[in-house]
C-alpha cells in the first residue's frame, strides 16, 4: 500500500490502545450494570440519573450518549433483562417434548432458577418497570409470542388462532403474578415446587384450548 494514502486516526479515536466504539460500549455496558443494582434494589422513584452515573463512574454527558432519560434507560434494560431471561428459559426446554408438562417442567425450573440466583435483574423484569403500563403489556406480548414458539415443539399450529393468543396472554400474565408474589415473599422455599405449580397453571389453562 502506498505511505501517502494511509490515513492516520484523528486524535481521540484511540486511546490506551481502545476506540472510540469500544470506549463508549465500555461505558454503556457499566450503565446498564449500575443500572440493574439501582433499579433492582431500589424503588425507581428512589434512582436518579446522578445516582446511576456515580455508580457507572461516567458523567451526565455520556449517559445521555446512549439514554433519553431514566425512564428510558429502565425501558431499555427491562428489555435486554427479560431477553437474557428467556433465552435461558429456552434453552432448557427440551427440543422434542412428549407432552405441554415435559416442556414446561424444566422450562419453569430454568425460569425460577434464574431468577433465584439474579434476584436484582428479577426486581427489574418484575417489579420496577411493570409500573410503566405500556411497557408492562409489551413484555406480555412478546412473552406471549415467546411462548408460541414454544408450544409449536408440542402442539402445531392451533386450529383458533385467536382464541389461542389471547389464552397464552393470560398465561402469561398468570405466571408473572404468581413469581411477583413468590418474589414479595423473598423467594423463599422449594424452588421445584414453586416451578410445579407454575407449570400446572400453564398445562391446565392450556389443555382447554388445545383439545
Amino acid at each position: 500500500m502506498d505511505e501517502q494514502t494511509v490515513t492516520p486516526p484523528r486524535r481521540g479515536e484511540t486511546y490506551a490502545g481502545r476506540s472510540r466504539a469500544q470506549r463508549a460500549s465500555d461505558r454503556r455496558e457499566r450503565i446498564v450494570t449500575a443500572a440493574v443494582h439501582l433499579f433492582g434494589t431500589r424503588d425507581y422513584d428512589d434512582v436518579t440519573v446522578a445516582d446511576v452515573c456515580i455508580a457507572a463512574k461516567v458523567s451526565k454527558r455520556y449517559f445521555y450518549e446512549h439514554f433519553r432519560d431514566r425512564q428510558d434507560l429502565l425501558i431499555k434494560v427491562q428489555h435486554e433483562q427479560n431477553a437474557w431471561l428467556l433465552r435461558g428459559v429456552a434453552a432448557a426446554a427440551p427440543p422434542s417434548p412428549a407432552s405441554l408438562a415435559d416442556l414446561f417442567r424444566p422450562a419453569m425450573r430454568a425460569l425460577v432458577g434464574l431468577l433465584r440466583d439474579n434476584p436484582e435483574a428479577a426486581h427489574v423484569i418484575y417489579i420496577n418497570a411493570p409500573r410503566m403500563e405500556t411497557r408492562r403489556r409489551g413484555v406480555l406480548r412478546e412473552d406471549a409470542r415467546f411462548l408460541a414458539g414454544m408450544l409449536r415443539r408440542v402442539v402445531g399450529e392451533p386450529s383458533d388462532e385467536l382464541r389461542y393468543e389471547r389464552t397464552l396472554l393470560a398465561l402469561v400474565a398468570g405466571l408473572s403474578e404468581v413469581i411477583i408474589e413468590w418474589m414479595a415473599h423473598d423467594m423463599t422455599g422449594d424452588p421445584d415446587l414453586i416451578a410445579e405449580h407454575l407449570t400446572g397453571v400453564a398445562t391446565a389453562l392450556l389443555s382447554g384450548v388445545l383439545r
